[in-house]
Formats: C-alpha cells, structure tokens, sequence
C-alpha cells in the first residue's frame, strides 16, 4: 500500500486514525501494530511472515545479551547471531537474483549452461527493517540501548507503517520513551497532517510530474545533448521529491501519532561539495552506515590509508544497499572516490576557492 493510493488517503488512514485516538493509551501500541501488518501485508500477505522472523529473533537476541551479562558473559553470540539472521535475509531476497544473474552471465560467456533458478520477490522494506532490529540488538550489546521486555513495544518499532517502507532509518534508542509515554495533542496532529501534506504534494505535483520528462529521456532511442541534460536534472529532481516527500509524509505521520521520527533530509542540493552532500541526503542511512560500519571498521583513528580504504568500503556496501546491481556498485565507488579526493584536500573539495554558486553547481 502507498501513502499516495486512494485506498490509503480515503480508506485506510482515517479508519486506522479513528481506531486509533479512539483505544485507550494502553491499547494504542496494538492498534498501530495491528495496522501496520495489515498495511504491510496489503499486497503480499505472507510477507508479514517474513517480518516477525526478524522481530522474534531481534527480541529474543536482546534478552540474551541481557541474560549472558547477568551470568558475566559479553552477550556476543547473540549479536553474531542477530547480524547472521538479518544480514542472511537481506542477501537472499535483495541479492540472490542478483548473484544468480552475474553467474549466469560468467557461465554464458563460457558456453556453459544457465543455472536453473526461480526469481525471488523482492519484500518491500527489507532493506529499512533489518537494519531497524539490527541496530537494536547492537546497540543493546553496545549498551546504548536498554534491552526491551515487552513484546508489543518491539513489535510496534518494526513494524510501525508511517517509516517501515522508506524510511527515515528509525533506532530504537530514538523512540524507545514514546513507545509507552509519547504525548497527543491537537497541534500535534494538525503540524503533522501539514507536515504530511507538504510531502504528499511533493511526491505527486512534483516527483511524479518530473518523472514524466526524465521517462520520456531515458526511454528515447537517441537524444540531443539539450534533451539528456534535461532529462537527467528531471531525474535528478524527481528522485529527490520522491524521496524526500515520503520521508516528510512519515515525519508527518509519526507526529500525528506522537512520535518524532529524525529528518532524513536537509536541503542536499545546496550543498558544496560531496562530503557535505552526504551529510544532508538520507541522513538516517548516511549516520547508520557511519555507525555501524565506517566507526566499527576503524573510521578514521588508523592513519590516512585506513581512513581511505574504509570510506570506499562503506560507499561501496552504500550503494549495494540502494540496489542489487553492477550500476549501483560502480556508483558506490564513484561517491567513495570523491569523499577519499575531498579527505585528502582536508574536507574540501577541490573547487573550494570557486564562488559559493559554482561550487554548488559543481557539486
């Protein structure tokens, strides 16, 4: 289900909404988690299935860390097992086509046969909600989060529909006190729907009226440079309302509902250089793959080359994440290149010394 179907604007959110300010507080968590499962399973039921594997295994993985230090251990078998499970599924579904498909390509070359292989549905937001519960169950090994102990709150963080499909990237630590003490207001809700309401017209007005010149380039057989500039600043506008305004539509959501989502973008196409860049697109991404994989692998407290190698690899599994194509790796290690480049010039880029609107348009 999209936020911009009639089956959600007329049908599905003013019925959850009413269910939803109707249940007293202590029944508001299983109304939204109830919802959310029936939002997520609208096209394919039997994903929600799929959903409560990494809900069951994420929980119980917090309760054995908790259980192991009680016992004097480090919990680390249950982080190990955490990253197995989620990191196991996304490379499945996200990527086991994808796989398939660069072997085939080998064995063709070779004159070898195909491998016989079904193609596997993608889930939608695989993606976002593995990372969710995998970043609790790291930050409770961490001791940055407390170990959950109501099912239902846990539930309620995965599958919360408002950023279950496109983010922004949720911790639990940033919600963890309004799963069972967030607020209700009027002004709340009305900031909320306003804020709701700017991304739904930023989505369909103008991503999707963009769409339509960037389709209409990208599917012509041949193209005047005029044209392939166009089309490529209506794509690069497109995806960026697109974006964005389902981002805005969850904050808007979350906020009706009391619970205050983090920005997930800060006016990117202003920025100066790619280093800043990346410090306002996908924000919530940009500080998970910070977090958890750049400051794990060593970030930048081994010397320069180390820094180096470990930009590149977070810019390369970056952009794996977006997709499960060659494209999307080549693209990975394009930005990784830039940010090592910017890195070596101390954080600049290096058309620093330009005016501030050509290093904008450069960028």
């Amino acid at each position: 289900m999209l936020f911009t179907s009639t089956v959600f604007l007329y049908y599905f959110l003013p019925a959850f909404l009413v269910a939803y300010f109707c249940a007293p507080f202590r029944w508001k968590s299983l109304v939204l988690t109830l919802a959310s499962y029936v939002f997520y399973g609208w096209w394919r039921p039997d994903f929600v299935l799929l959903m409560w594997v990494s809900t069951l295994v994420d929980f119980n993985c917090g309760r054995g860390i908790e259980r192991d230090r009680d016992r004097g251990g480090t919990g680390r078998r249950w982080v190990l097992l955490s990253c197995c499970v989620n990191l196991g599924l996304l490379a499945y579904f996200k990527y086991a086509n994808f796989g398939i498909d660069t072997l085939t390509a080998i064995l063709a070359a070779s004159d070898l046969a195909p491998v016989a292989w079904a193609e596997i549905v993608l889930p939608v937001g695989i993606s976002f909600y593995t990372f969710q519960t995998l970043s609790y169950t790291i930050d409770v090994y961490r001791r940055d989060a407390e170990t959950v102990h109501r099912f239902l709150d846990f539930a309620c963080f995965v599958a919360m529909f408002p950023q279950l499909v496109a983010g922004p990237i949720v911790r639990y630590r940033s919600i963890a006190e309004q799963l069972h003490a967030r607020k209700h207001s009027w002004r709340l809700v009305s900031i909320g729907l306003l804020v709701f309401q700017a991304g739904l017209a930023k989505k369909v007005l103008l991503a999707d009226t963009f769409a339509i010149a960037a389709d209409r380039g990208f599917g012509a057989e041949t193209v005047t440079a005029l044209e392939a500039w166009v089309a490529a600043l209506a794509y690069t506008f497109q995806i960026y309302f697109d974006f964005s305004g389902y981002s805005d539509m969850a904050i808007g959501l979350g906020l009706v509902l009391g619970f205050r989502f983090p920005i997930n973008f800060d006016r990117p196409y202003i920025s100066l250089s790619i280093t800043e860049f990346w410090r306002r697109w996908h924000i919530s991404l940009s500080s998970f793959l910070r977090d958890y994989l750049y400051i794990p692998l060593g970030g930048n407290r081994y010397g320069p080359w180390r820094t180096y190698v470990n930009l590149a690899l977070t810019m390369l599994l970056g952009g794996l994440w977006h997709g499960a194509a060659w494209t999307f790796i080549v693209w990975g290690a394009y930005q990784g290149v830039w940010l090592i480049v910017e890195r070596l010039s101390g954080k600049r880029s290096l058309y620093a010394g330009l005016p501030r609107v050509l290093q904008n348009l450069v960028t």
